[in-house]
C-alpha cells in the first residue's frame, strides 16, 4: 500500500496472539496484493483495465465497493473510490485493513494494541494500566514539529494531507487536487470509516469542519492553506 506498518502491542505476547500477529501481517500483504495501485498486477490494477475479478476475490472486493458506495453516501459524494475517473479505492481499503488487523489481535487475546498504517491508526484499550493512548500529529509546516496530541481509549486516528505526498486528494466534484486544506485530522471508533471520512473531509476544505461537527462520534483537526489550525469542539487533544 506504499506505506509502512507497525504493531505496538501491551499484553502479553502469548502463543496464541504471536500466531495472531502473524496472520495480521499475513492479511496485510494479501491486502497488498489485491487492492494496491501501485502494481500492476494487483486485483484492484486489473480491474480498472476492464479484466476481470477471480472468483476466489470477489467477495472481499465486493465489501470494499460496498463500504465505498456507503461511504460516497454519507459525505455527500465527497468520498468517492473513482476519483477523476480512475478505480481507486485506497481511501476505504486502508483503514479497513488495520482495523481488521486489530481485531485479529483483540480476538486472540490482546485488547490494548495499537496499528499504525502509515500514521493511520487503530488503537484498542490502554496504553498502560488507567493511561490512555497519546497520539502525535505531525504538523504538516513545520517539520519535527506536532500540530496536536490526542489522547484515547479505544479510538481510531486518521489523517488525510499534503506533507508526504503533495496535492494527492481529489475534489470529486471537479476533479481538480483538493488544496484549501493542508491536513485533516479525523478520530473515531473505527478505522475504516474514519479514514475514508478523513479523505472526505479533506476534499471539503471550507466546509470540513461543519460537516464534522454534525457527525455523531466524530472530530477532527485542520490545518489551512493559511496556517490557520482549527479543531471540533470534542476533539479528544492531551
Amino acid at each position: 500500500m506504499g506505506t509502512v506498518f507497525s504493531f505496538d502491542l501491551r499484553d502479553p505476547v502469548t502463543p496464541p496472539v504471536h500466531r495472531a500477529l502473524k496472520e495480521a501481517v499475513a492479511w496485510l500483504h494479501h491486502v497488498d496484493e489485491v487492492f494496491s495501485t501501485y502494481r500492476p498486477d494487483s486485483v484492484i490494477s486489473r480491474l480498472g483495465r476492464g479484466e476481470p475479478v477471480p472468483e476466489r476475490y470477489r467477495p472481499e472486493v465486493a465489501e470494499v465497493f460496498a463500504l465505498c458506495e456507503e461511504a460516497a453516501g454519507a459525505t455527500g459524494g465527497w468520498f468517492s473510490h473513482t476519483p477523476a475517473g480512475r478505480l481507486d479505492p485506497s481511501g476505504m481499503v486502508k483503514g479497513w485493513a488495520i482495523e481488521r488487523a486489530s481485531r485479529m489481535l483483540y480476538e486472540a487475546g490482546a485488547p490494548n494494541t495499537c496499528v499504525n498504517g502509515g500514521g493511520d491508526i487503530q488503537a484498542r484499550g490502554e496504553a498502560a494500566p488507567g493511561t490512555p493512548w497519546r497520539i502525535g500529529i505531525a504538523h504538516p509546516a513545520r517539520p519535527g514539529e506536532l500540530a496536536a496530541v490526542v489522547s484515547g481509549r479505544d479510538l481510531a486516528v486518521a489523517t488525510s494531507g499534503t506533507a508526504e505526498r503533495g496535492a494527492h486528494v481529489t475534489d470529486p466534484h471537479t476533479g481538480e487536487p483538493a488544496t484549501a486544506l493542508v491536513s485533516l485530522t479525523l478520530t473515531g471508533p473505527g478505522l475504516t470509516r474514519t479514514d475514508a471520512y478523513a479523505t472526505a473531509a479533506f476534499a471539503m476544505g471550507a466546509g470540513a469542519r461543519a460537516w464534522t461537527e454534525a457527525l455523531d462520534g466524530y472530530e477532527a483537526l485542520g490545518v489551512t492553506a493559511t496556517g490557520e489550525v482549527w479543531r471540533t469542539a470534542g476533539f479528544p487533544v492531551a
